[in-house]
């Protein structure tokens, strides 16, 4: 697997996440050789849907993406839910496309990026339910275990997470993308 030393990995979520679509790419990322961070909406602690509980590092209005490498979101129903409701967490995940860095998402994290209009003409996958509504933002869904799109790496379930994790820690190898754009 590639190293991505002192990389600066942002991961944002609130309570309700999918458990192993944080702990696992957290741990890639870590291995890799990255500093990872985790943001939320609010501070203090999120709990996942299984119960796996972890401190907050930062908060979603104290966060700049100028601040970090790239990003990972996690999905979980209510977690992504939530997130795409908060305009601080939406304008940080749009900064990463704007500034052309490295972002992974998996599950029905894409609901957040639907908000930030930032996946017209993107090729990507998700969990099933999530299809139209990507579509409906202008994605090209596709049911594959792991999309990669300039800088975009999308996967649909934790049972993708050995591939998600090493498309991930490559993207971030790689550093920006030109075509990584909101």
């Amino acid at each position: 697997m590639a190293r991505i030393d002192g990389k600066r990995v942002a991961f944002l979520l609130t309570d309700g996440f999918e458990d192993s679509e944080l702990t696992s790419p957290w741990e890639a990322a870590i291995d890799a050789g990255a500093v990872a961070t985790l943001i939320a909406p609010d501070g203090g602690e999120v709990t996942g849907k299984n119960g796996h509980t972890q401190a907050v590092d930062l908060t979603a209005d104290a966060a700049d993406a100028a601040d970090f490498d790239a990003l990972v979101l996690p999905g979980g129903v209510v977690n992504a839910d939530h997130l795409r409701m908060d305009q601080d967490a939406v304008a940080f995940a749009r900064g990463f496309f704007e500034q052309h860095k490295p972002v992974a998402v998996i599950c029905h994290g894409g609901w957040i990026l639907t908000e930030a209009d930032v996946v017209r003409d993107r090729r990507m996958t998700s969990y099933p339910s999530l299809a139209t509504d990507l579509r409906n933002a202008g994605a090209s869904w596709v049911d594959e275990e792991v999309v990669v799109d300039a800088g975009l790496v999308s996967s649909r379930t934790p049972d993708d997470l050995p591939a998600f994790n090493a498309k991930l820690v490559e993207e971030i190898a790689e550093g920006a993308h030109a075509d990584q754009t909101a």
